[in-house]
């Protein structure tokens, strides 16, 4: 097109040819997708028409049977006042129509499969809902795979996956609001929140960030995570994802804000809380004593990953005498003959390991779990009877793999986290640990997402907060919703419990 955007543009002219002729020549020119259809009814006075659709994006038998059809074989009285006004209202029959002159909206309507009527005498164009593009089918997502509960999955569809949304919410309080992002790919969005409950400030601050984007083009939600989230140096995250319909709706019913995007199956929640990332989808779906101890299993193993490489170099290198003499002994006997010191042991096989979880994760199906597997234990093997590392570094180093990976929404930042402490114990032995713990705690309690405090409801002040936590209560005592999420903090009504 030339340009980003048509501002006010309206169509040229109410001549058919002259319309024609602009499009072709001016908006989609050296564009051979786009088919320009003439037609012409011969009854009456006779009308010439234009169809302007792109080829493959709409559909075919929809189209030919309730707008071509149509247009050729209907009667037009000898004297119409309104050409538009009667074809949108006795003519055409598709799924939705729209009257315009706007150029922004006929051209995004062409090139996302709608279909652009033009009249011959008319100043404006009728949009026709045609979409018939292919999208992926309903699925489980790989990533959220739960053993209890729904198995739906959002895909790459912005429509379908608001019908998902609305299954679950089948209330009018639910608010959907469109936006468009990207001046190329002008890809539509929408927020999604129910009104009664939402937290005011959050969806404030949202909508305020997202109308500040000035971006080129957005094909994921990432691109708009990057662009709105509080903290965007940070290795943690203060936004949510997921490609759960049942998600997404117990966020909403919480308080939170979803942002849709078109052509991605990822939806972004706002805000985000750190416990978030240690709560399992199924957590809800379960009996209340699994899913808690599922829960505490999960915060446990993220302290494993990011402490026990750390506290490993500190006791062995620098604090021998903490340890048990027989434990001491031991370990002892195994780095006989290691050549390097258990700082740069604990390094090479962490580093090692991070190389074969992303080889594995980048190979295609089993291919990818057997060459993880496989290269695991040749190479664990190979460098213990090499001398290169000791057998107690491939424990510890196996340990904290397979903990990391019990929490795969925060996996980055346990990497991080993990190499900042081991750096810092490298220095100062355990004094380094305990100013990495200190600092990693100040850090987290200063982080904020949306206004709301990143480590909200780790400190409540009542049993109540603590409900939905580190443990998960059953239903019946669950009666408030979590602090500083919502205006409305009641849940359930129970005891006289007044909304």
């Amino acid at each position: 097109m030339g340009k980003d955007g048509f501002g006010s543009a309206k169509l040229p002219s109410s001549d058919l040819e002259a319309n024609v002729r602009y499009l072709k020549e001016n908006i989609f020119a050296k564009d051979d997708t786009m088919q320009f259809r003439r037609l012409r009814n011969h009854s009456g006075p006779g009308f010439a028409f234009c169809l302007v659709y792109a080829d493959g994006m709409v559909n075919n038998k929809l189209m030919a049977d309730d707008v071509v059809r149509p247009l050729i074989q209907y009667r037009f009285p000898d004297r119409v006042d309104d050409l538009m006004e009667l074809l949108e209202t006795n003519v055409v029959f598709p799924n939705g129509a729209e009257r315009t002159a706007e150029m922004e909206k006929i051209v995004q309507a062409a090139v996302y499969g709608d279909t652009v009527l033009l009249a011959d005498g008319c100043p404006e164009a009728l949009v026709l809902e045609t979409k018939g593009f292919k999208v992926r089918s309903i699925e489980e997502p790989m990533t959220e795979r739960v053993l209890r509960g729904p198995r739906e999955g959002f895909n790459e569809s912005l429509l379908m996956n608001l019908t998902l949304l609305r299954r679950k919410l089948r209330t009018p309080d639910l608010k959907m609001q469109y936006m468009t992002f990207g001046r190329r790919t002008r890809t539509k969005a929408c927020v999604c929140y129910l009104d009664s409950v939402v937290d005011r400030h959050a969806l404030d601050e949202l909508k305020k960030r997202l109308k500040k984007v000035d971006i080129d083009g957005t094909l994921d939600t990432e691109y708009l995570a990057d662009l709105v989230r509080d903290h965007p140096w940070s290795g943690v995250d203060t936004v949510g994802t997921t490609e759960r319909p049942d998600v997404v709706a117990g966020k909403l019913l919480e308080g939170r804000v979803a942002l849709l995007l078109d052509g991605t199956p990822q939806v972004l929640t706002v805000p985000y809380l750190f416990l978030e990332s240690f709560q399992s989808d199924e957590d809800y779906y379960l009996n209340f004593w699994f899913a808690s101890i599922g829960r505490l299993l999960r915060i446990l193993s993220f302290l494993i990953s990011i402490t026990f490489p750390g506290i490993y170099v500190a006791l062995v290198a620098f604090h021998p005498e903490v340890l048990p003499l027989p434990l001491l002994i031991s370990i002892s006997q195994a780095r006989l003959g290691v050549p390097f010191p258990t700082v740069l042991e604990m390094l090479f096989m962490l580093v090692v390991f991070e190389m074969l979880r992303e080889s594995g994760a980048r190979m295609p199906g089993m291919m990818g779990q057997t060459l993880s597997i496989v290269g695991a234990l040749v190479i664990g093997q190979a460098a213990v009877e090499a001398k290169i590392v000791s057998a107690p570094i491939i424990i510890v180093v196996s340990l904290t793999a397979i903990t990391g990976m019990m929490n795969p929404k925060i996996k980055g930042f346990t990497i991080l986290v993990r190499f900042v402490i081991l750096l810092m114990v490298s220095m100062l032995g355990l004094y380094g640990f305990l100013f990495g713990v200190i600092g990693l705690l100040a850090y987290l309690y200063s982080v904020e997402s949306f206004g709301t405090p990143f480590l909200t409801n780790t400190r409540a002040d009542r049993p109540q907060e603590w409900k939905d936590t580190t443990i998960r209560a059953p239903w019946q005592v669950m009666l408030r919703r979590p602090v500083g999420l919502s205006r409305n903090r009641v849940r359930q009504k129970q005891g006289g419990e007044k909304k």
